[in-house]
């Protein structure tokens, strides 16, 4: 893995939302690297800076990768600015992943809060493409608002057990749930016996999923979760992404509730 930015072109360009994009991404000059699902990327907009994205498209036939970028800052908007035949670089793989093959035989409970549908993605894909490895797959999708949704296209396409959808504020089109995410568990179908969790998006979020978790009796270590923290130089040498002893960078950004619970309870001073 090199600490050097590889090129990679800009094949494919969607509009998520009204500030956020996906781009589709294959290297000019060299191999596509191996990612997994939950796996993250230095992405790079050369002359701005590098921030790190988690993967959100991993495809089989090496048609590349895809990202799911928000316009938040000054490297994040200058990637979304980006148009089919640009150029970024990529450092990655970096960071641990979902270890849904750790899941086979159980139910799946996906929790994803506003953009944190998007490192869950290929976990879901993957999951619904092999529906006799796993036993039932529950999506539940939240977000500030339905202009918010993203994969609204693909969501109505995966064929799971029980797909729900809430938002904290809806438009006056909206016919769907309204409320927190952690509702919509009252319509999953699984065994909290044997289930295996998978929640990524705003911490309040993820704190409050593992907690209404574990209440129905999933166990902690059984739920996998996303956590994140400012990364810059993804190898553990910075420090930037410490969180108590726990380098993101390395050590996450996926983490068992079990780990991750206590830590998301100490507040930076």
């Amino acid at each position: 893995m090199s600490a050097v930015p590889a090129p990679y072109r800009v094949v494919e360009r969607w509009e998520e939302t009204r500030d956020t994009v996906t781009l589709r991404l294959v290297p000019t000059d060299a191999p596509l690297p191996r990612f997994t699902p939950g796996q993250f990327a230095m992405v790079y907009a050369f002359g701005v800076g590098e921030i790190p994205v988690s993967v959100s498209v991993i495809a089989e036939s090496g048609d590349g990768l895809a990202h799911t970028i928000r316009a938040v800052g000054a490297v994040s908007a200058a990637l979304c600015g980006k148009q089919v035949g640009d150029i970024v670089g990529l450092r990655g793989p970096f960071g641990t992943s979902w270890e849904v093959e750790k899941a086979l035989g159980q139910d799946l409970v996906v929790v994803a809060g506003g953009i944190g549908l998007a490192p869950l993605r290929p976990l879901i894909r993957h999951a619904v493409a092999d529906p006799g490895g796993y036993g039932r797959t529950n999506v539940l999708i939240g977000a500030r608002t339905p202009s918010d949704l993203i994969c609204r296209t693909e969501t109505g396409e995966w064929a799971t057990a029980y797909t729900g959808v809430t938002v904290d504020h809806p438009e006056t089109s909206w016919r769907g749930e309204i409320g927190l995410v952690t509702r919509l568990l009252d319509g999953a179908r699984f065994d909290p016996a044997h289930t295996t969790a998978f929640v990524c998006g705003p911490e309040p979020m993820i704190r409050a999923t593992g907690r209404d978790l574990v209440h129905r009796g999933v166990a902690p270590e059984r739920i996998r979760v996303s956590l994140e923290r400012n990364m810059r130089c993804a190898t553990g040498h910075c420090g930037h992404c410490q969180l108590g002893p726990v380098l993101l960078c390395r050590d996450g950004p996926v983490l068992g509730y079990d780990r991750a619970a206590p830590l998301m309870a100490v507040r930076e001073l």
